[in-house]
């Protein structure tokens, strides 16, 4: 018989009888478990990187902070979640969590759901590691994020974007405008005179479980004019630490499964912990990391402008150094002349600045975006913006998603092999013993 014991931690009202059940089981000897009462979420956080091995975390269905992120957290250090009680119904297993236990579990319930689920401390280290639970895997959405430095103009190329998606039929009411920057400005560029529900609202809906698609429209904007819905950002730029890693991505999946195309103004900021040794400032970044690294295709606005182009130049290789491809990134030069021999030399510029660095491969020609005066009239009287402002881009972008990363090469379509008959027998043919 092996004298393995299992180290469980606990988290419940303190009033809770299986609370003090637990307890009393293990100070008697009468389950092989040691049992740590924990007061509060971040006293499980704080012992699980305390250096101790833990197999479980038994936590009440009703405690408050039962979330994605103190799941994740747990399974990240190698313990199995094992929710008592049943005051809540919710997908438990969607959420990560290994099993439940009623409220009123004997012993051999524990030991059982302990032995299925938990590891004794002997073979903690088994498990450290194992990957989240696997979601089912559904239909999602296309994902365009759109970045560029500040005054470049990204907002605003991110509404031209999504109005032109939105005008095809098939697209109808199936397009978001995502405002996911951290100085969240296009409530105010489509004058919206209500703040809430924004983001932070989408986000903590899924913290505790998967939102059906019609609760998560009703917590969206609908752009009557522009044809799509606009998710509103941060109300203060602090408060992005109100959004919890895990629950962002979950949040993500469920723009992607409620949308045939989802277009997120995110910040041209991607520093994480890596770059500079403070995992705050990868929790900042979070929703711009995440996105990029998720994206269909990512849009990088910049001005034809000296300064511009040398700033354009440097987000580029930021996502490159992310793991973005190439060929995933797509260049805009907003507001351009009309002129083509300056279009070309900035053209040019951009092409040679990106040319010193070999880690960047070819991204393609940039797309222009000309100077108008009626889109600034548009936003301020609020209305639609001018049919062919973002013409250029729509094409382009409708070609890129057609088209497979790594097919996205320049092959000139004389080149292309003419398709050919197939010989009869070349294929081989079936056996008998086959």
């Amino acid at each position: 018989m092996s004298d393995d014991r299992w180290v469980v931690l606990g988290l419940g009202h303190p009033r809770a009888e299986w609370f003090s059940r637990l307890s009393r089981w293990s100070t008697a000897a009468a389950v092989p478990v040691d049992f740590i009462k924990c007061i509060s979420r971040d006293e499980v956080l704080a012992r699980l990187n305390g250096g101790r091995s833990c197999s479980a975390l038994l936590v009440g269905d009703d405690v408050v902070g039962l979330d994605r992120d103190l799941i994740d957290s747990v399974r990240i250090a190698g313990a199995a979640v094992i929710v008592v009680g049943s005051t809540f119904e919710r997908d438990w297993n969607e959420l990560g969590v290994a099993t439940r236990l009623p409220e009123e579990f004997e012993r051999s319930d524990l030991l059982g759901a302990l032995t299925d689920h938990a590891a004794p401390i002997a073979n903690i280290a088994a498990v450290v590691g194992d990957s989240p639970v696997e979601v089912s895997s559904t239909w999602r959405g296309r994902l365009i994020a759109v970045t560029g430095p500040g005054g470049a103009g990204s907002s605003v190329v991110a509404m031209a974007a999504g109005q032109s998606f939105a005008k095809e039929p098939s697209n109808h009411s199936m397009v978001l405008l995502a405002d996911l920057a951290l100085n969240a400005e296009q409530g105010m560029l489509h004058d919206a005179r209500e703040v809430i529900p924004g983001v932070q609202e989408f986000v903590d809906a899924h913290r505790v479980g998967r939102v059906p698609v019609e609760v998560m429209r009703s917590l969206v904007f609908e752009a009557v004019d522009r044809g799509y819905h606009l998710l509103l950002g941060l109300r203060r730029h602090r408060d992005w630490t109100a959004i919890r890693p895990r629950s962002f991505e979950s949040a993500l999946d469920g723009m992607l499964r409620a949308y045939r195309l989802v277009i997120a103004d995110i910040d041209h900021d991607f520093e994480g912990e890596r770059d500079t040794g403070s995992r705050d400032i990868e929790d900042r970044n979070h929703m711009a990391r995440t996105v990029a690294a998720r994206a269909d295709l990512v849009v990088v606005v910049g001005l034809a402008t000296t300064k511009g182009i040398h700033s354009m130049t440097r987000t580029i290789r930021e996502l490159v150094a992310m793991k973005i491809e190439s060929e995933r990134i797509v260049a805009v030069l907003n507001r351009t002349t009309r002129n083509p021999r300056r279009q070309v030399d900035a053209a040019d510029a951009l092409a040679s600045l990106l040319a010193r660095d070999e880690s960047v491969g070819d991204i393609g020609d940039p797309v222009f975006v000309s100077e108008r005066a009626d889109i600034e009239d548009a936003l301020r009287d609020g209305v639609r913006l001018p049919n062919n402002a973002g013409k250029s881009l729509h094409r382009q972008l409708s070609n890129r998603l057609r088209t497979p990363v790594g097919e996205l090469s320049s092959q000139d379509p004389a080149e292309t092999p003419e398709p050919v008959p197939v010989a009869p027998g070349s294929l081989g043919h079936w056996t008998d013993q086959t």
